[in-house]
């Protein structure tokens, strides 16, 4: 009889053992296979910009708005300033949600102290420095990123921003160089044509991008009789942002946190539009502005610039986050957004801005997560 017990005991323990093997997936499976894809967090995220005179019970209201309609992380414009940032970050973090340092890189307004230093902003092909004559709008105004000096100071700022306890990423924003071409849908506004390269808005033919070029290359690109056919010139400019992104990248991860970036809405758009080459960079996260009605496109263009950069993405670590304009979309619109987003492949979306979402277009957020 205790031969027979112990028999049935080892036949137990031996079935318990299968099943408990069966029920535990290998390590060495990669979690699609299992399944588990969809168990991954589809992120939402919202642009916003700080306000010092505000209320800490203003922003408490506003944040705790957002986390109550499904928004999981705020990427803030703090203009740079670390304090504003750490004041906010906690404020934040107390409703639930991520904190994302948002800053605009290679261009930068009002910079007081980069307008002590003239030379550090980017020169037209026409030979008019960002200093003093900005293309498109006032606010343009671009740093050349071949200039040591203004990278590194552009470096510093990130560095600044990464040092602040709790948040998640900086998160660059014009990181690139001034629109070559702007986005078809903008085009009136400006009362302009663009059907090539033309001088005033191709950037930079500074002397220190020149003399670099040149010292490799052994040609001067303001000799060329079409800038836009010669791959060397382009990719020279390509590589100074790529860069930039690289040297920020060190940083923020020494600092303990990771970097993101607001892009172009995908690779081959990015490269040919503003000198962008964002698949190509060492970053976390890209958030690529798919802001359809800026191209006169519908809809579903959301869906086909995701796929896209998902595509040229493939293989890599970063992860992208699709960015849709907000103000001209309708609740059910904004639903149909996030639905491409998800079915084409991004780990999230990102509404602009966090002040310009109604409620009904917050409630269309919350349901989407439903």
């Amino acid at each position: 009889m205790k031969t027979s017990r112990l028999l049935y005991l080892l036949i137990a323990l031996v079935l318990l053992g299968c099943q408990d093997k069966q029920s535990k997936p290998s390590q060495e499976m990669p979690a699609q296979e299992e399944g588990l894809t969809d168990l991954i967090a589809f992120k939402y995220w919202t642009w916003i910009t700080a306000d010092e005179k505000r209320s800490d019970s203003s922003y408490v209201a506003e944040f705790l708005n957002y986390k109550n309609h499904g928004i999981d992380a705020v990427l803030i414009n703090t203009h740079t300033d670390p304090q504003i940032l750490e004041r906010l970050t906690p404020l934040a973090k107390a409703q639930g949600l991520e904190v994302h340092a948002w800053i605009m890189a290679m261009n930068r307004p009002g910079d007081s102290v980069a307008l002590q230093h003239p030379e550090w902003y980017a020169v037209s092909r026409d030979g008019n420095s960002c200093f003093n004559k900005r293309p498109y709008v006032e606010y343009y105004q671009w740093l050349c990123p071949t200039r040591k000096p203004a990278r590194e100071h552009v470096l510093n700022l990130v560095e600044q921003l990464a040092k602040v306890e709790g948040i998640e990423t900086v998160h660059l924003d014009y990181i690139r160089y001034s629109d070559i071409f702007l986005p078809v849908g903008l085009l009136p506004k400006y009362d302009l044509t663009q059907d090539s390269e033309l001088p005033e808005f191709d950037f930079c033919y500074c002397d220190v991008c020149v003399e670099e070029f040149e010292k490799i290359h052994h040609k001067n690109p303001r000799n060329f009789t079409n800038p836009a056919i010669d791959m060397e010139w382009k990719q020279f400019r390509l590589n100074k942002i790529k860069a930039v992104v690289e040297d920020a990248y060190d940083i923020v991860h020494k600092h303990g946190k990771k970097l993101s970036a607001a892009v172009f809405p995908y690779p081959e758009m990015a490269d040919h539009m503003v000198r962008q080459r964002w698949d190509k960079w060492n970053i976390d996260m890209v958030l690529p502005m798919i802001y359809h009605n800026f191209y006169n496109e519908e809809i579903d263009w959301i869906g086909y610039a995701t796929k896209q950069g998902v595509a040229d993405l493939k293989g890599k670590p970063t992860e992208l986050h699709t960015g849709i304009f907000v103000p001209p979309m309708s609740a059910q619109e904004i639903e149909q957004a996030i639905k491409l987003a998800k079915e084409n492949g991004a780990n999230g979306i990102s509404f602009f801005d966090g002040s310009a979402l109604t409620q009904q277009q917050l409630s269309a957020i919350k349901t989407s997560r439903n």
